[in-house]
């Protein structure tokens, strides 16, 4: 396979990726899909990229109605060459029907009209819309096939690179057009919204998988599936401070760089305080962070952090802190790696935080198992770029039983930091502590914490009390406290 040649780009930077590059030159690709799903838009991308040097051959739709559509996406098809042949275009205006292939003469009618276009043209790019059009016209599947394919030879020929729209019906599958085609790209339908899969590549390695699509106002936008590597960036695995020396002891010294760390507790117990804490000691080492609000507007969260002394406006304006609001029913999990991967490669952030696990699962759209393994390659992805990662995650468990994560996700984090509400003399207070650290040894007790007008403050070991996971500690005879 080669995959260091020149290519030619599609006009969709995600599908490029997928691609390694773009279409391989002179050769022909398949876009296959339902009705509606973006072949024709895809195709118009295809051909942008070098107007002047590209034909769309039109066999459905009307020339007046393809300059239409794409003006509304805001592309301007002036400089491509459009061959109508759509059954009432100005060619057969004077026959009640046509045949593709027969009777001879609109054969030869067809093919005169293509041989011109591409001697007048000679085109670099050929999109054909739909291909599949031509089989209601063709006596048989087999006389379809031998036609089709010396049509496309006869376009290759010409050292265009071609791609061909089919549609494929109950009674009609074009599974059969694939032995023509380099390459084959499907466009459908999934539970996490449209997608874009490449079945076939000839010539080349490309990106398995089904990844995210989308249909926008200006075109295609195309969000390949993240797939992490072990190691992307080299840095220094050192232990950084939280800001905070009680919650630095807790942690032997802080979170190592490159780490993925798991908040967990109940609703209203300080997750999201104790994260923005770490982006503060973050942004005072000059290092970017960014949230994803998944639960939380971001008025919201300014409010609480700034009425706790915790400068996010500051933060804000000067470049350290990113907010990101996400409603999670209208992105998939893969435009959320997207950002996250702007974010990290173009931006420079060295801490992001996920605001809350229970949020990004509705983004997934799936079950468990979609949960841990979306969240299973975008931790290993932020892990290889030596990213800091919070997953700030919401456990049902009030008191009682002591429940460290929800999700089945404590495998994921190489560090978890628990906080607990309970209950002392009728007052209702709070715990922190670390139940596990990978890189490091940590302090095995538990620390009162308080959320005041000047910040989090943690108190000394919690010694002289025992049952503090279940959330009605007793206090230990002879403890002196």
């Amino acid at each position: 396979m080669d995959d260091t040649g020149v290519r030619y780009s599609t006009g969709i930077s995600g599908l490029d990726h997928v691609l390694h590059g773009g279409f391989i030159p002179g050769r022909s690709y398949m876009v296959s899909g339902q009705p509606g799903t973006g072949k024709t838009i895809l195709g118009l991308h295809f051909l942008l990229e070098d107007p002047e040097n590209s034909l769309y051959v039109a066999f459905e739709e009307r020339e007046k109605d393809i300059l239409a559509n794409a003006a509304a996406l805001g592309f301007d098809l002036s400089d491509i060459t459009i061959l109508d042949l759509s059954p009432d275009s100005e060619s057969f205006q004077s026959r009640t029907h046509y045949d593709v292939f027969e009777p001879p003469d609109v054969e030869d009618d067809i093919t005169e009209h293509v041989v011109r276009a591409v001697e007048e043209t000679e085109p670099n790019r050929v999109f054909v819309d739909p291909l599949t059009q031509l089989r209601y016209f063709a006596p048989d599947d087999y006389q379809f096939r031998t036609e089709v394919a010396g049509f496309m030879s006869f376009l290759k020929d010409s050292e265009a690179t071609i791609v061909f729209s089919t549609q494929p019906m109950p009674n009609m599958p074009d599974a059969d057009l694939e032995f023509i085609c380099d390459g084959s790209i499907e466009l459908g339908y999934a539970t996490k919204g449209r997608t874009l899969t490449v079945t076939k590549f000839r010539g080349s390695g490309f990106q398995g998988g089904t990844h995210t699509m989308r249909i926008t106002e200006t075109g295609i936008d195309v969000f390949p599936e993240l797939v992490p590597t072990v190691r992307s960036r080299d840095f220094e695995a050192v232990a950084m401070s939280t800001g905070l020396s009680e919650m630095d002891s807790l942690l032997a010294g802080g979170i190592e760089r490159g780490t993925v760390t798991v908040i967990s507790g109940p609703s209203g117990v300080g997750k999201t305080t104790t994260g923005s804490q770490l982006m503060s000691a973050a942004a005072e080492r000059g290092e970017r962070s960014v949230i994803y609000m998944f639960e939380e507007s971001t008025d919201t969260f300014v409010h609480r952090s700034e009425a706790i002394g915790i400068p996010v406006k500051k933060m804000q304006a000067k470049g350290t802190l990113e907010i990101v609001e996400v409603e999670p029913l209208a992105v998939s999990s893969d435009e959320f790696a997207h950002m996250v991967r702007q974010e990290v490669e173009e931006k420079g952030a060295k801490l992001v935080m996920i605001d809350g696990i229970s949020g990004y699962r509705l983004s997934i759209r799936g079950d468990d198992d979609d949960l841990v393994r979306e969240l299973h390659a975008l931790c290993r992805y932020l892990r290889g770029m030596g990213v800091t990662s919070l997953l700030i995650d919401d456990v049902a468990t009030v008191t009682g039983d002591f429940q460290p994560t929800s999700e089945r996700i404590s495998y994921l984090g190489d560090n978890i930091l628990f906080l607990r509400y309970l209950e002392v003399n009728g007052e209702i207070n709070r715990a922190m502590g670390v139940l596990k650290m990978r890189t490091s040894d940590f302090e095995r007790t538990l620390r009162e914490f308080e959320i005041r007008s000047d910040g989090l403050h943690l108190g000394g070991p919690l010694t002289g009390l025992r049952g503090v996971l279940t959330g009605t500690p007793e206090f230990v005879e002879d403890s002196g406290e």
